[in-house]
């Protein structure tokens, strides 16, 4: 039976690894190869240390598969933020069918900063006739700015 689960394990890894190496055959620019990539990779190699654990049923391979699954579940996100935001700082064309690109005209490319949001609407006032209190966000010129550490 131990077989028979670790077996469907392994596949069941491979076979997201192998879909992810198709991501990024079949997907239109590096932002959406490395989406792809990340998640279908990651979720392959947990399966595939998972099958492993079990198939051998030993503490120490079990622990090293854990601790091989942490480690990819840690750094495979900083180093898809890291890649994307390298992409996009060299000009990497986004897909002609992108809705949204939050950073066109907020990132200078020449100094690495990013501009924040404008500052949000004013709310109307409440139907009671209330104001809104002036510590929300952007709600007066006094309210305390979210630009960084106090």
């Amino acid at each position: 039976m131990r077989e028979i689960v670790a077996s469907i394990l392994i596949v069941l890894g491979t076979t997201l690894m192998f879909l992810a190496s198709l991501g990024i055959l079949r997907m239109p620019d590096v932002f959406m190869r490395l989406s792809a990539t990340a998640k279908a990779t990651t979720l392959g190699v947990a399966f595939t240390m998972a099958g492993a654990a079990v198939f051998l049923n030993e503490i120490g391979v079990s622990s090293r598969s854990a601790a091989i699954v942490l480690f990819i579940c840690l750094t495979t996100p900083v180093a898809g933020h890291m890649i994307a935001r390298a992409a996009y700082n060299s000009g990497a064309p986004l897909w002609k069918g992108t809705m949204v690109d939050e950073l066109r005209g907020r990132y200078d490319r020449r100094h690495h900063r990013l501009e924040s949001h404008p500052a949000a609407p004013t709310l109307p006032p409440a139907e009671s006739g209330e104001a809104v209190p002036p510590e929300f966000p952007g709600n007066s010129e006094d309210a305390p700015s979210h630009s960084g550490p106090a």
